[in-house]
């Protein structure tokens, strides 16, 4: 019998210097690392938004990894909200 993977996803909304620092392509590269799909975005007002899926305790690493960011970042908040996973990504995308 199979093994079928069990996905959680989140949509995340991160507040502080995340725009122009490299945070997309960090996150990208870690998501990358650990497996996990869904995408990224800049928003209007300095945000950033994304939608992660993975396996929970991958998906986890990540979400601990997003509460750092990379080096220049400043993270203020981080708005963390459970979602439904959509089979559509395979990979982890910068829009």
């Amino acid at each position: 019998m199979p093994v079928v993977s069990e996905l959680s996803a989140v949509r995340v909304h991160i507040d502080g210097l995340v725009q122009g620092v490299g945070f997309r392509w960090s996150a990208q590269s870690r998501a990358a690392d650990l497996g996990i799909s869904g995408w990224c975005r800049n928003l209007i007002g300095g945000r950033v938004e994304f939608f992660a899926q993975g396996r929970p305790d991958d998906l986890q690493v990540f979400l601990t990894w997003l509460h750092d960011g990379p080096t220049a970042s400043v993270i203020n908040e981080v708005h963390v909200v459970p979602a439904a996973p959509d089979p559509r990504f395979v990979s982890f995308e910068i829009r």
